[in-house]
């Protein structure tokens, strides 16, 4: 048998540090077993999903330092590798699931799934879907589609007995039957969820090891029964141990940062950073901790996985990612800084913005400074940050409401930054003049810098958010 597992993110968001987690741990796999390695966009969420965050993922993923045997961008015999592009495949499939009767429509209306779960909230039990729909029969069916009618297509899941999931790391996780519901497995704009369109596209790519988050595990068994559904043969699970901040709450970027352009705007070597991946819940031998990504292939054992949450802890990464540059001689550290933030596309994104307010050359570096940092240092403007009319909690709460505005921002350019400013001053009853003050303090640690727009948008999206978010928590500790 040749090995074959995949990645699947949505493009729905900036890429994220677990991604890269769980597509390393797929890569290494099958790189040991000399098996291929597949990238598949799961962009069923019409609504979220944009060209913009795929093309982020990808460029994030290959930063890092990973590679893909097929994908969107590569090809392969298995492809379209968009979900969105295989909706004629998801639909001949739902077909014959109704067509058996281990799937149904359901013609329920959206205010009366609203009431079924205002009565079950008040009542202790079982929460989902009631079947209302499950015992119309076939024919009856098939006329009010025909009709035109909408309807969603669910799963008609066992209502007795259990469930059994053969996981890798875990044995036999058994689940009763009578709390999984119905599960949707197509929407009424008649495309697939992700529970038919990840056993569908696994099947027919030939996926022989599914290899993800541990949160996925209770979907399983839905997974489970509708491979027995289509009468195919299942992969072998394994779920993955989630990322942990410190407190052990799943990670998440209101305690760390997650996305991976974090981590390359910050100056993390990409291969220090996949390093660290490495080191969360599996072990190369003993305590050692430094090993190359081919050391780890060579090596590579799901023996060796610990099921407890592993930490992903910044001053951790950050000493793994001191080790890595410490072992570059100068030229390395050069070349380094050069594809980092000395880079000639860098420094030419700056220009523009200086080019009025310097005199001499050697204003140049203290006028732009904090974009050429990390983390800046709010402390000494705490009295600034705070307007008179305005508490601590107050500018607390805005930086926190801002930092959600920047993350359905997609489009990060001066002009679609102040119009989301104003727009945000408005609704929130702040002053623009104040916020964008506020703005300005917890993005540079600065009063004066260039146009407040035009900097954020060469400090870019995670670490504008970032630099917000430890200002926000900054005035939490504050004194009213």
């Amino acid at each position: 048998m040749t090995v074959r597992v995949r990645i699947a993110p949505s493009p729905t968001g900036d890429p994220h540090v677990g991604t890269a987690y769980i597509a390393l741990f797929n890569y290494v796999f099958a790189k040991h077993h000399g098996g291929q390695f597949i990238l598949r966009i799961e962009d069923t969420d019409r609504t979220r999903s944009t060209p913009e965050s795929e093309a982020a993922i990808l460029r994030a993923l290959r930063w890092v330092g990973l590679s893909w045997d097929e994908g969107p961008d590569v090809g392969g015999p298995h492809g379209p590798y968009r979900q969105s592009e295989r909706a004629d495949i998801y639909r001949r499939e739902i077909a014959k699931l109704v067509a058996s009767g281990a799937a149904y429509r359901c013609f329920c209306t959206a205010e009366r799934l609203d009431k079924l779960r205002a009565e079950q909230k008040g009542k202790s039990g079982f929460m989902g879907y009631d079947g209302h729909c499950r015992g119309l029969d076939q024919d009856s069916s098939e006329a009010r589609a025909a009709a035109g009618e909408p309807f969603v297509v669910r799963l008609a899941m066992p209502k007795t007995g259990q469930t059994t999931v053969v996981d890798r790391l875990r044995g036999e996780v058994r689940f009763e039957n009578t709390q999984i519901d119905d599960q949707i497995l197509m929407k009424t704009d008649g495309f697939p969820t992700y529970h038919l369109a990840n056993v569908v596209d696994d099947h027919l790519m030939g996926i022989t090891h599914v290899i993800r988050a541990e949160e996925w595990l209770t979907s399983t068994p839905k997974h489970v029964v509708l491979y027995r559904a289509f009468g195919w043969s299942a992969p072998e699970w394994i779920h993955m141990p989630l990322l942990r901040n410190a407190d052990k709450s799943k990670i998440s970027k209101r305690k760390n940062p997650v996305s991976l352009d974090y981590y390359r705007a910050a100056g993390f070597l990409p291969e220090a950073l996949l390093n660290y991946l490495g080191t969360m819940g599996w072990s190369i031998a003993g305590d050692r901790e430094k090993f190359t990504l081919q050391e780890m292939i060579e090596a590579f054992t799901f023996d060796r996985i610990s099921l407890g949450g592993p930490v992903f802890d910044l001053v951790k990464l950050s000493a793994v990612n001191a080790d890595y540059l410490r072992a570059l001689d100068d030229d390395g550290i050069v070349a380094r800084l050069r594809g980092w933030r000395l880079s000639d596309q860098f420094l030419k994104s700056l220009v523009p913005l200086v080019r009025k307010r310097v005199q001499r050359l050697d204003e140049f570096v203290p006028m732009t400074e904090f974009f050429f940092s990390g983390d800046v240092d709010h402390a000494p403007w705490l009295k600034e940050l705070v307007p008179a009319n305005r508490t601590a909690k107050d500018v607390s709460e805005c930086l926190l409401g801002l930092i959600e505005a920047l993350d359905v921002q997609r489009d990060f350019s001066p002009p679609a930054l102040e119009a989301m400013a104003r727009g945000f001053a408005e609704k929130s009853a702040w002053d623009a003049k104040e916020l964008f003050m506020v703005m300005r303090l917890a993005a540079t640690a600065r009063k004066a810098t260039p146009p407040l727009f035009e900097t954020l948008s060469v400090l870019g999206r995670d670490m504008t958010r970032r630099r917000l978010r430890l200002c926000a928590d900054l005035l939490k500790k504050a004194k009213p």
